[in-house]
């Protein structure tokens, strides 16, 4: 098996939309396996139920590289706490571990356990925004690198809806 990537899409987002489409194409060119899954229970569903939904649809190795746009970050802490396996890496872009805003958050977990996420990832890397309109800013981001370490870039980019997001490729192993 060689190396894959899994790149998962924000709150009420579709993996066609903005910068995904994109990032998959230039990472099968470096030759990378791309799955960019629709889960449109992401962030609607509680967590308790929707999390076994994701493990159940995808395989995680040690050369799979995990992405995920804001509610889909979020998921990846679920995920890397709960898969049995370290990835190569998991890169958080616009993401959060606490509720940003006012309203519900399913995706998040009332807890986590921090260690276990750690040890579910050789590389982590967050991409957060001093100006990000969504809350997933770059406190987030801290917030995040102060619990599990890695690497934290902030940005002055919003919340990262544009077609191309050059500095995620250029983090990506």
């Amino acid at each position: 098996m060689g190396r894959r990537a899994i790149i998962f899409h924000g709150t009420r987002a579709d993996p066609r939309w903005i910068w995904y489409p994109w990032l998959a194409d230039r990472l099968r060119a470096r030759g990378y396996d791309v799955e960019t899954p629709h889960h449109p229970g992401l962030n609607v569903d509680p967590i308790e139920t929707f999390l076994p939904t994701v493990l159940g649809a995808h395989t995680f190795d040690e050369d799979t590289v995990l992405v995920g746009h804001s509610g889909g970050a979020a998921l990846l802490l679920a995920v890397l706490e709960h898969i049995d396996v370290t990835v190569a890496q998991a890169v958080l872009v616009g993401g959060y571990c606490t509720n940003p805003n006012p309203g519900p958050e399913p995706v998040l977990q009332e807890s986590y356990d921090w260690d276990a996420i750690r040890s579910h990832a050789r590389d982590l890397v967050y991409l957060n925004s001093v100006t990000d309109e969504a809350g997933c800013d770059a406190e987030q981001g801290r917030a995040m690198f102060d619990h599990l370490g890695g690497t934290l870039v902030v940005r002055d980019d919003g919340h990262f809806l544009t077609d191309t997001l050059e500095i995620a490729d250029r983090l990506i192993l």
